[in-house]
């Protein structure tokens, strides 16, 4: 496809967002609503398959236009961005599935936003990175895996939707599948609430013996390392998203807020002007990064300092959003503090900004023991 066929999906995107979702923003944040019916539309444009090929569903428009895609959304809403990227990272999971059995099952409707689906790997990939035990564990009987534990947050959820997540088989490793949440065994159950990110249909999840067939598994143990070596770039970078739109978001409540106060805004430390190209030579350094994660040749430690410089840019440009608006923007009804709420999640949601920083100083460390 060409870069008018990206265009065009962007504005069509762009509309939706400002007719369907921009009037249901702030009851999304306040009152948890959950946007079920514009995630559908949303799937129905493209929205969560630019990265995937026309064969399962997609728009072959690749994950840097997906990144785009969840900025656009971002810049109304940052909960229904975070959907998006749940949404989308599971159709990137299942595109780039060993087993061809579980992608042909699942991708076409999760890229069409026909099944919604969330992404419960936050655990793993802690765990992964030595920073936290690992919640699900399961015994292998057959083909088939019998999964037992409890999965405190996923997002995207629900007893009609599927959820991606990962497991422990004892010796023999990891395993991540895929789960209906209205499978026997599994419960679902709600979570304290939340200061932000409230309408993502974040849920508990508890396996007691779910049964877990092997048309439903996406790596086995012996395929699991390669697996998330393979995903986790598209993973971290598709988050940037949510952050990109958030500055946007952020950058218009400046402009806006200039417009009768910029004689005293001018004496804040970040301006519009700063925060914008900022901006810019992120996205460049991204749309390069992508087209690395699509075709397997990404270093890790770029994808994660890219990362990392994505969550300090979004709370820098959420915070000089709130003090350009001063007092107005300390109302509920005002965006900008909605935005730094935002802009928060970004930097704790998985991998968190300390994670980020201590898988980079791992990867340093190593790198240096390996040169000595």
């Amino acid at each position: 496809m060409s870069q008018t066929d990206t265009t065009a999906l962007l504005a069509s995107v762009a509309s939706l967002v400002k007719t369907e979702l921009a009037p249901l923003a702030s009851a999304i944040d306040q009152e948890g609503v959950y946007p079920a019916e514009f995630l559908h539309k949303l799937g129905e444009l493209g929205g969560f398959s630019a990265a995937i090929p026309k064969e399962y569903g997609g728009i072959e428009l690749g994950l840097n236009t997906q990144i785009d895609i969840t900025a656009a959304v971002g810049r109304e809403c940052g909960s229904t961005a975070f959907l998006t990227w749940c949404q989308s990272t599971c159709a990137w999971y299942l595109l780039h599935a060993p087993n061809e059995t579980v992608r042909r099952r699942y991708l076409p409707q999760v890229a069409q936003g026909k099944l919604l689906s969330g992404t419960g790997m936050s655990n793993t990939v802690k765990h992964l990175a030595g920073i936290e035990k690992i919640h699900l564990t399961a015994v292998r009987e057959g083909d088939d895996y019998v999964v037992s534990g409890s999965l405190p947050w996923v997002s995207n959820i629900g007893t009609a939707h599927l959820a991606i997540v990962a497991a422990s088989v004892g010796e023999e490793g990891y395993i991540m599948f895929a789960v209906r949440g209205d499978s026997e065994g599994l419960s679902l159950n709600p979570c304290p609430e939340f200061s932000g990110l409230e309408g993502t249909q974040t849920l508990n999840m508890r396996f007691k013996n779910v049964r877990i067939n092997a048309d439903d598994v996406l790596a086995h143990p012996d395929q699991f390392k390669a697996f998330i070596s393979r995903i986790k770039p598209g993973f971290v970078l598709g988050q940037l998203g949510i952050g990109f739109g958030i500055i946007e978001g952020s950058l218009k409540t400046i402009r806006e807020s200039n417009v009768t106060t910029a004689h005293v805004n001018i004496y804040l430390d970040e301006q519009e002007n700063e925060l914008a190209a900022n901006l810019d030579s992120q996205r460049k350094e991204i749309a390069i990064l992508s087209s690395q994660a699509e075709n397997g040749t990404a270093r890790i430690i770029d994808i994660l300092r890219a990362r990392a410089n994505g969550s300090e840019a979004t709370l820098a440009a959420a915070q000089s959003a709130l003090l350009h608006a001063g007092a107005k923007g300390y109302l509920m009804r005002h965006p900008a503090q909605r935005r730094l709420r935002e802009a928060i999640f970004v930097a704790i949601v998985t991998p968190a900004l300390k994670h980020l920083r201590k898988e980079i100083h791992d990867l340093e460390q190593q790198t240096e023991m390996e040169a000595a």
